[in-house]
């Protein structure tokens, strides 16, 4: 009978007991939180590149080959600097840390820089480019990366802030006696 009680409680438990485990790895490593911020913003401008390479090739403005560029290097380089930046039972690798900043800095400079040229080309008094919907898609696709790229450094600055409430939210499990620690107990007397 016990068994088919704790076969029962385990089915019942089974939903908080992921949302328990999810908060404890929150717990344990609250970087992650920015950390996808970071990959959401590299798969916005990764999967978007054929707008940004159509924009490119009809524009032809000054520099935006190298904008481009650099953009997807330093996203991809950025992430991989993250992983390096909090290791496991160390301090925070500041170097790492520094050129993190560094280079999503860079990103958001191209991508502002990107925007600007496709603006000028768009309004600019003789022949101007006519928007068509690739060109609008990569300019609005950077806006919104520079916007995740804003709120994923937020997030990294304020790690310790909201590291500090994660570590305050109650994980533990109660335990229940079970019928088998009464009986050692009462041979013991």
């Amino acid at each position: 009978m016990s068994t088919e009680k704790s076969a029962k409680q385990i089915k019942t438990f089974k939903g908080p007991e992921f949302i328990r485990k999810f908060l404890v790895s929150l717990k344990r490593r609250p970087h992650n939180i920015a950390f996808v911020v970071f990959i959401i913003a590299f798969l916005i401008y990764a999967l978007n590149l054929t707008h940004i390479s159509h924009t490119t090739s009809r524009i032809n403005g000054p520099g935006m080959g190298i904008f481009g560029f650099v953009t997807m290097l330093a996203s991809f380089l950025s992430l991989a600097c993250y992983l390096n930046i909090f290791p496991k039972r160390k301090p925070v690798n500041k170097p790492m840390l520094i050129l993190f900043f560094a280079m999503n800095v860079a990103v958001i400079i191209c991508d502002y820089m990107y925007r600007s040229v496709i603006y000028e080309a768009v309004t600019r008094k003789d022949n101007p480019i006519a928007v068509e919907d690739y060109i609008f898609r990569a300019s609005s696709m950077l806006g919104v990366h520079i916007v995740f790229l804003i709120v994923g450094l937020a997030l990294v600055v304020l790690l310790p802030v909201y590291g500090r409430l994660f570590k305050k939210i109650n994980t533990s499990i109660a335990v229940e006696s079970s019928e088998m620690a009464e009986i050692e107990l009462s041979g013991d007397e």
